[in-house]
Parts: structure tokens; sequence; C-alpha cells
């Protein structure tokens, strides 16, 4: 297994390491992560043989919260799991599971309704500005017959790839000049970093034949926006 430092090296830090408080961060992530799963299990209610797209992997092997739909779920050999980084270690630590690697153009290189159940977890915020996030949703919903996607929510307190409190809820413009003022700027690229509120979330979903929205809460607050339907 790789040592701390080589894993970091090989995953885009989108896990403040390094962050003093990153250790907090990754405790209560992972909490929030883990209810977001139990919504999965309780909403899709997915049988021994669906197939799932799990979009968003990371080469990251040292967080407790990294691909923790991997390590929760119990039918990992019908796991298809891709992303823009290679992550294809996922292939002997779950036998049976397949890495896919995908292009950054967007376009995902599967079917339509190839999968019974498209996941992905924390992805969308890193696609890009608003058209680059409603074609993002527009593919996961083409390749699957049903669908289960999350996001931050822009009105926690708590900005969790920076750890800063309330600097998110200034308009973007000012938010990331002040990210590029406090040495931050990867954050500050709408390429990298573009939070959404519930609202604007649900306004990028295409018609589909049933829909749901549902709020996860960290602290008592909403932390995590989730979406999930069927075609």
């Amino acid at each position: 297994m790789l040592d701390d430092n080589i894993r970091h090296q090989t995953a885009i830090n989108y896990f403040s390491y390094g962050h003093p408080l990153s250790g907090m961060r990754s405790h209560f992530s992972f909490k929030a992560r883990r209810k977001m799963f139990d919504l999965f299990m309780k909403v899709m209610r997915p049988a021994s043989s669906s197939s799932v797209l799990d979009i968003g992997v990371t080469p990251d092997e040292s967080l407790p919260e990294s691909n923790y739909f991997e390590k929760l779920y119990p039918y990992k050999d019908r796991i298809v799991a891709a992303s823009i980084e290679d992550a294809s270690f996922l292939e002997k630590a779950y036998p049976g599971l397949r890495f896919v690697m995908i292009g950054r153009d967007g376009r995902l290189p599967f079917a339509d309704d190839q999968f019974d159940i498209l996941f992905c977890s924390a992805v969308l915020e890193h696609v890009g500005d608003t058209e680059s996030q409603r074609k993002f949703i527009g593919e996961c919903i083409r390749v699957s017959r049903s669908f289960f996607i999350t996001t931050p929510d822009r009105r926690f307190p708590v900005e969790f790839h920076t750890i800063l409190p309330f600097l998110h809820w200034l308009p973007r413009s000012l938010h990331q000049a002040a990210l590029r003022g406090l040495g931050l700027g990867f954050w500050a690229s709408t390429e990298n970093l573009n939070l959404l509120t519930p609202k604007e979330f649900t306004s990028l979903v295409p018609p589909v034949a049933e829909l749901s929205v549902f709020k996860c809460k960290t602290l008592g607050l909403p932390s995590n926006v989730v979406i999930s339907g069927r075609k």
C-alpha cells in the first residue's frame, strides 16, 4: 500500500490535506456520507443483481470518506466505478468491481440506460459552470434507469473543501476574490468549486417521471442535498 505522501500526491486535492482541521472535517464528512449511503439503500432498494455506476471515485486511500460507497455497498461485484482520475486500485481492493477512466469533456462512455442505478456523490460541485453542471446531470440520467446524486448544500455555514466559514455565502465573484486573496486560487476557479442551493440543484434536472429531494444534516443543519429519481 502507498504511504500517505504518495497517496495524497496521486489524488486531486479536494480534501485539504495538511489543514489543521482536516481530521475533524473528515470525521463529519464520513458521518454525513454514511447517512447518505443509508438513504441510498432505503430509497433505491438495490437488488443483488442491480448494475450500479458510481461516478467520481478517487485515488485517495488515506481518508475514511474516500470511496465510501465501495466500502459500504454489499454487492461490490455489480459496481462499475468511474473517474477522471486513475482509481484502478479499486479492482484489486474489491474483486469483481470494474474501473473505467472517463474524459473531462463531460460525455460518459456508456450506452443509454446501461445501468440500473447511478450513484454520484460530491462531484457536481467540481464539474464547472451552471451549463456544465446541467450537462453532467443529463449524462448521469442518460446512462441509467434510476439515479441518486448528492452535492454539498451551499447554505451550510462551513465550506468543507476549504474549511472556511461563511465566505461561500458571498456572491460568487466576491467569494472567489476572497479565496484568491487567501492563497486558495484552486478553489477560486468555478471549474473546481461551484456550490449550489437545493433550488439551484433541482433546477438543473431535466423532466423525469419520478423525482425526490432530500436534505441531509450535520450538527442539525442541512449540509448536503440529494436528488433521486427514475425515468
